[in-house]
């Protein structure tokens, strides 16, 4: 995203360039230019099949091919700038594009839900920070980059459409399931709220690119971009929750979202901590470990859930530590799952064999040697995004052979009474069984599927 830089000259001489460049309007009372529509355009390449063209560096396109694609960004409150986002279809989108042009006004002559068609010959392809971008050129540091296609040519490129205006129908969606392929898309996320430090705020900060920020009711946050040169940058933020439609940015490995018009947030209900809503981290936590005495390849690893809201997983890890190490053997990225409210999350090894034997599905497979694989003898981490242990199962550095953190041939069970994890590995919140009963456990092995009960706390 740039930052707009409104410009002073008077508003006759803005609009003469205007009309210089695209044509006269005959009405005496200006209103939206009149643009030449074409359908006489025949699409033959898709969103993928032009982004498939981008390997490493920007290129410049020299086949000739022609996309259609809707507009769905606005420049008319002033938080975009000589950039216009389109996608490939107005209400079930797969993919997005940023394009750079040196237009000031772009909606006059774009307006929002308008189908275009782009013809690529000539234009320049990258990828900046996540994000796929058509347009001109520039020299930077020594290398091409996408930058402003001038206003002259882009009358040779974009061709507005014949077709009515569409009416556009954002991607539902929520900060865990936000991925590359809805960038430069419209989405709408619900119930989010600014976070409170930054309730008595404005948008942005005067003639600067400000970040705002947002939550879900679980504490998960999302970026809100603003431009310093927006109409509403000097507006205070609002202090409610509700929704928020917005186009998808992103900053590297960071989603942001940045608003067309001010009536893009809906934030007017009551805030989620007014709610008593939040979720606190220590509410995930392992409920059971298991190691069949009849079938290795039906062991399983469950967390539970014990909040009122769905908690998504993002930047958290699940760790093995085989028998003594002191360093982890095996390392599992959650980013992505989403464990429901007052429900459990079952992973395994072999999602196959584990059908096979217990009737159902796990809601995810980690294969062999993961932190769902135990023998019995080994200890299991779950640690934040921040690397804090919320929940541990035995003791770091200790073969759990013989011990009171032993389930070989066995399980191991939170007991029902424990309703949030623990950093530190405490016997008495679970009942173990196992093939020795050493320390205080029970000798009772136990046979898949029927000791066992994996998807119910």
């Amino acid at each position: 995203m740039k930052i707009i830089k409104k410009c002073k000259p008077c508003i006759f001489f803005k609009y003469c360039c205007l009309l210089f460049i695209f044509g006269c309007v005959k009405d005496p009372v200006f209103k939206n230019p009149q643009t030449t529509c074409n359908d006489q355009l025949i699409t033959n390449s898709t969103f993928k099949e032009v982004k498939d063209l981008f390997v490493d560096d920007v290129i410049q396109i020299q086949q000739e091919l022609v996309i259609e694609a809707y507009v769905i960004s606005s420049d008319q409150e002033g938080n975009f700038f000589s950039t216009i986002h389109v996608q490939d279809d107005p209400v079930m989108p797969t993919s997005g594009f940023q394009l750079e042009i040196d237009l000031r006004d772009s909606y006059l002559f774009y307006e929002t839900g308008s189908k275009i068609y782009i013809k690529l010959k000539g234009l320049y392809l990258g990828k900046s920070k996540g994000v796929y971008k058509l347009g001109g050129v520039f020299m930077s540091f020594g290398k091409l980059s996408v930058g402003r296609l001038p206003a002259l040519a882009v009358k040779d490129h974009l061709f507005l459409s014949c077709e009515p205006v569409s009416k556009l129908v954002p991607t539902v969606t929520s900060i865990p399931e936000l991925n590359e392929d809805l960038v430069s898309t419209l989405v709408k996320l619900e119930s989010l709220e600014i976070i409170a430090e930054e309730q008595s705020m404005t948008f942005a900060v005067p003639q600067e690119e400000t970040i705002r920020n947002l939550t879900n009711c679980n504490g998960t946050r999302i970026e809100l971009l603003n431009s310093g040169y927006s109409d509403f940058q000097d507006k205070l933020l609002p202090s409610g929750n509700g929704s928020v439609t917005a186009v998808l940015y992103r900053e590297n490995n960071d989603y942001q979202l940045i608003i067309r018009r001010l009536n893009d947030l809906d934030l007017t209900s009551e805030r989620c901590s007014d709610r008593d809503v939040f979720l606190t981290s220590d509410q995930i936590f392992i409920s059971e470990i298991a190691d069949p005495n009849n079938n290795a390849e039906a062991r399983f690893i469950e967390l539970y859930n014990a909040g009122n809201e769905p908690f998504p997983l993002n930047g958290w890890f699940l760790l093995r530590f085989t028998n003594e190490n002191i360093t982890a053997g095996s390392e599992i990225d959650l980013s992505g799952i989403i464990i429901d409210a007052n429900s459990t999350f079952v992973f395994s090894p072999n999602a196959a064999e584990f059908e096979s034997v217990y009737g159902f599905p796990p809601d995810f497979e980690l294969g062999n040697n993961s932190p769902a694989d135990s023998n019995g003898d080994d200890n299991i981490l779950l640690v934040d995004p921040f690397g804090a242990i919320i929940d541990i199962f035995g003791l770091i550095g200790e073969d759990g052979s013989g011990t009171n953190h032993e389930f070989e041939d066995g399980k191991a069970v939170r007991n029902s009474n424990i309703n949030k994890g623990n950093a530190v590995f405490t016997f008495t919140e679970w009942t173990i069984y196992n093939d020795s009963g050493g320390s205080e456990t029970l000798n009772l092995p136990q046979n898949a599927p029927e000791d066992f009960s994996p998807g119910i706390r």
